[in-house]
């Protein structure tokens, strides 16, 4: 079995081609825009779990796994000419909610910090002007 920093790097390699492939190579109109944010190749590098997002959200997850599942022969036949592996694994494509959760938090402490401190980006500007007159 692969040590933890070679499953490390294999999991980074991996990531890197794929996005480079989905950037260059895939013609796919319904695969514009996504973005790979994780890759997970299992110990016995029998499958990669490849976790993927788009600018869109949610709303497009359904056809864009559905892309990819279709193009995975293709993306894999790519992996397999960048990487040095005996075997390539197999891919499965999963959804990753991540950006989108952090983006709906960013927008609620947003709205909290508007809430507690109204006044916020006015204070700040005041302070950053008279300390630049101080000089």
């Amino acid at each position: 079995m692969p040590s933890v920093l070679r499953m490390k790097r294999i999991n980074d390699r991996i990531k890197e081609i794929l996005s480079m492939v989905l950037l260059a190579k895939v013609d796919d109109p319904r695969l514009s825009g996504v973005t790979i944010t994780d890759v997970k190749v299992d110990r016995e590098l029998d499958f990669a779990n490849i976790y993927v997002s788009a600018l869109e959200g949610q709303e497009r997850a359904d056809e864009i796994l559905d892309a990819l599942k279709k193009a995975r022969g293709f993306l894999r036949y790519e992996v397999s000419q960048e990487i040095d592996l005996r075997v390539t694994p197999k891919f499965r494509f999963l959804w990753d909610p991540t950006p989108e959760r952090a983006d709906r938090i960013d927008n609620l402490l947003m709205e909290w910090q508007k809430e507690e401190h109204p006044n916020f980006d006015d204070e700040n500007v005041e302070n950053e002007d008279s300390n630049g007159e101080e000089d």
